[in-house]
């Protein structure tokens, strides 16, 4: 299907009909497979024969959401992992061993700061964590076993935005692979690959899905890769469930749609904080005071869905905000249909040291909200109550 558009692709690439030819995709739930003959479950188990074999690795609704994102990022591969987290892990494990380096921004995801910084640490890969938007950091960082670049664009919360095509000449200059997290924007606002980014790791429990109801990940990129990424989630399993991989597909078909209009509510969200009282600032890649707005409106189609402000009165002033809202969901997930917030330094990067948030830019009064489809008006009545005081 590689002459269709983006909406053509996001409703039917990977559909494989069963043969009582089924309109919607079918959800296989079974964890194996019956073979004819003893020579072909040999012959499926070596890979002479292609073929289901066993649901830790190989079913038809997992492989169906693995083409789809696959074609919609324009990767020769897409692996899916049980999360996202899952997704970064499985990359790192399957393509590096003790002794090799890491250059990733500093601006992480809380959680993917801790797998690279501090538990891949423990299996002898070293992580250098660099300020996301220098360029002579990440050559500067470059040591003789670097073999990855892993950065986040927007980044989580701050949504600063990477020059992918620059990371991406550097890291292919030392030898390296170029990762990119491209939760925030997903395939239908920013494709990295087709800026020089080798492979995509999604976190497919956010706007892939759209309504927070499953949990998955995926890795998509270079068919070296993900070949590579398969066959370390062959043997480990972190599996992406057959019922997750039909959520999140039917989730894909209205990708486009919603990630537009959760964009257009995040412009005019964003543009109302800034007037507002109490805001120290705001952060949000589609405002003209973004320092990398430029670079957002080039390799980005919108700023997306994701705004972030410092409020003035630190913790507690956040926490009022944050106490007070009644349409707003106080939790630390993002990409549902339904408008979050939350409190970054005591919940998505609690866990890394104070020296880390202060070190990445994340104050005690920072909040994040990702942007839904409910009334921009109904949202700024919300927040307002709490920027007040009240």
């Amino acid at each position: 299907m590689d002459d269709f558009d983006f909406d053509t692709l996001a409703v039917r690439a990977g559909t494989a009909r069963s043969q009582f030819n089924e309109h919607s995709e079918a959800l296989y739930l079974t964890s194996s497979f019956v073979f004819e003959s003893a020579a072909q479950a040999a012959a499926r188990f070596s890979g002479e024969e292609e073929g289901n074999v066993y649901a830790r690795f190989s079913n038809p609704t997992v492989s169906a959401m693995q083409s789809r994102l696959a074609a919609l990022e324009g990767a020769e591969g897409c692996v899916a992992t049980a999360s996202g987290m899952s997704a970064v892990l499985s990359l790192v494990m399957a393509t590096l061993q003790a002794g090799d380096h890491i250059v990733a921004s500093r601006g992480l995801f809380g959680a993917t700061q801790q797998l690279l910084g501090t538990i891949m640490a423990k299996f002898g890969i070293e992580t250098s964590f660099v300020p996301a938007t220098d360029l002579n950091a990440y050559r500067e960082a470059v040591k003789s076993r670097t073999k990855l670049f892993f950065i986040e664009t927007p980044s989580n919360p701050l949504t600063e935005v990477v020059d992918i095509a620059a990371v991406a000449a550097i890291a292919h200059e030392a030898g390296a692979v170029l990762a990119v997290d491209n939760c925030f924007c997903t395939p239908a606002l920013q494709q990295p690959l087709a800026l020089g980014a080798d492979v995509v790791v999604h976190s497919a429990t956010k706007y892939l899905d759209g309504q927070g109801r499953v949990l998955g990940g995926a890795v998509a990129g270079a068919k070296a890769i993900t070949e590579e990424v398969f066959k370390f989630l062959r043997t480990a399993g972190p599996t992406l469930s057959p019922f997750n991989a039909w959520v999140i597909l039917k989730g894909l078909e209205t990708l486009r749609i919603r990630m537009e209009a959760q964009s257009a509510n995040a412009l005019a969200l964003a543009g109302w904080l800034e007037a507002q009282p109490g805001v120290a600032r705001v952060f949000y890649p589609g405002l003209a005071s973004h320092p990398q707005h430029e670079l957002a409106m080039r390799q980005q189609k919108s700023g997306g869905a994701i705004v972030s402000f410092e409020v003035e009165g630190g913790r507690e002033a956040a926490w009022r905000v944050v106490d007070a809202c009644k349409t707003l969901s106080i939790t630390a997930n993002l990409g549902d249909t339904k408008s979050t917030i939350t409190h970054p330094a005591s919940t998505t990067h609690g866990r890394i040291s104070a020296e880390a948030r202060a070190a990445a830019g994340i104050s005690d009064g920072l909040l994040r909200i990702a942007v839904g489809l409910e009334s921009v008006g109904d949202l700024q009545a919300d927040l307002s109550s709490g920027l007040r005081g009240r």
